[in-house]
């Protein structure tokens, strides 16, 4: 929750705590990020890693609150234990690179889940009210001036969920943790970001299965060249209904028809 700024009536700091990804009573990550909406963070960001395939596969969550921070415990079963057992063995040891060896660049880099097309048409009214409505349904950004959101857009329905965070990667987590618990995916929607555009905003909009996303600031060249490669529509720099198309076209139905 937003907290008051002393001596500063009306004003309102987001609160950012360490949150811990914790699996089979072993911690995986720990995550700043904004302690709302944890178990949709635990969901998205455990099936956005690839350690789960569906929220099933994670049983119970507990919510563990720890000193000033909170632990996320989940309990895996095969063959989801043991692919993650492989994964912390196989980035263990001394490397030379600064990183964490050759298999951490190669999950950075892994190819995103391929986006099918499922009858997704854009317009340019899409393109000028989905932001705007991004914009004013953000509760915590009111408040505070410190938050992202990321949100889910269906052409007639408007914006159907959002999620908000300190983090941009942490409000998307949340929000393809939110969709998929509630039975649903991104097939036939856009999600919609106030936030830049790098690969891990690809990879993640992909394993909710989104068609586009439209986002209102840039991107990176490696997220452009992610998103063709996984068939993703990719709008950017969105302001007043024009942006830049950098990756398949075809869902925007204005331009197609031409």
């Amino acid at each position: 929750m937003p907290i008051p700024v002393t001596g500063q009536a009306g004003r309102l700091l987001v609160e950012e705590v360490p949150v811990a990804l914790v699996y089979n009573g072993s911690t995986h990550a720990v995550m700043m990020a904004t302690p709302a909406d944890l178990e949709d963070f635990a969901a998205g960001f455990s099936i956005s890693e690839g350690i789960v395939e569906r929220v099933g596969d994670l049983g119970e969550i507990e919510i563990v609150p720890q000193g000033e921070g909170v632990e996320l415990r989940m309990w895996l079963e095969e063959p989801f234990a043991a692919r993650l057992a492989n994964h912390r063995r196989a980035m263990a040891g001394p490397v030379g690179c600064g990183l964490c060896g050759i298999d951490s660049i190669e999950a950075a880099l892994r190819p995103p889940a391929p986006v099918l097309t499922r009858g997704l048409e854009l317009t340019s009214a899409d393109l000028r009210e989905a932001p705007a409505a991004l914009r004013r349904a953000q509760p915590l950004h009111d408040a505070t001036g410190a938050a992202h959101a990321a949100g889910l857009w269906r052409p007639g329905q408007g914006l159907v969920r959002l999620r908000e965070d300190v983090g941009r990667h942490n409000a998307l987590d949340k929000l393809l943790g939110a969709t998929l618990k509630a039975g649903e995916t991104g097939a036939g929607a856009a999600v919609v970001l106030t936030s830049r555009v790098s690969v891990e905003m690809v990879q993640k909009a992909a394993a909710l299965g989104a068609e586009a996303i439209l986002a209102v600031s840039a991107p990176t060249t490696l997220a452009v060249r992610m998103a063709q490669d996984a068939g993703l529509t990719l709008i950017t720099n969105l302001k007043g209904g024009e942006g830049r198309v950098l990756a398949h076209p075809t869902r925007l139905k204005e331009l197609s028809s031409r």
